[in-house]
């Protein structure tokens, strides 16, 4: 039998998938009325609106059931509740990159990543070599441009 993992989540995370979640829902009967509309037009083999209509009804279920998957595996965490001297889920930590120059990283899920603000996943190559350090260890990252080191200088909970 197959163990069902809890998925560390923020709760800015959640709120955001839960309202994703809704907005979806919503779209359901606007999807069964173009598809009756389709319908309407005769001849369902050679009907373009009808097939899109039923390509766009599949997309949203199956993203409405990824969605309600995560949510129901979720695990709420808070940065503020945790502390520390290791880097764990939700800890902001600044680094120092080879030339002495610092990148702040959030570590968050893969739903909620975005390395354009500085949020990066668990699961990301970067996230993973973080996890469990410690301030002034040294991590080695491995990347598609090639290797990058990383000084640990700060890790934060807020």
């Amino acid at each position: 039998m197959a163990t069902v993992d809890k998925m560390p989540m923020l709760k800015e995370g959640y709120e955001k998938l839960t309202a994703e979640l809704k907005r979806l829902k919503t779209e359901r009967p606007l999807i069964v009325d173009a598809i009756e509309e389709a319908r309407a037009h005769g001849d369902l083999s050679e009907n373009a609106e009808y097939h899109a209509a039923k390509e766009q009804q599949g997309q949203n279920e199956a993203t409405i059931a990824d969605i309600e998957g995560k949510l129901s595996r979720a695990q709420i965490i808070d940065p503020k509740d945790l502390s520390g001297d290791k880097i764990v889920f939700g800890a902001t930590v600044t680094l120092l990159d080879e030339d002495d120059k610092p990148i702040r990283y959030q570590i968050v899920s893969e739903t909620e990543a975005d390395a354009s603000i500085g949020r990066i996943s668990y699961n990301s190559p970067i996230g993973r070599a973080l996890i469990g350090r410690k301030i002034d260890e040294e991590v080695e990252v491995s990347v598609p441009a090639g290797d990058r080191y990383y000084l640990v200088s700060k890790i934060e909970f807020i």
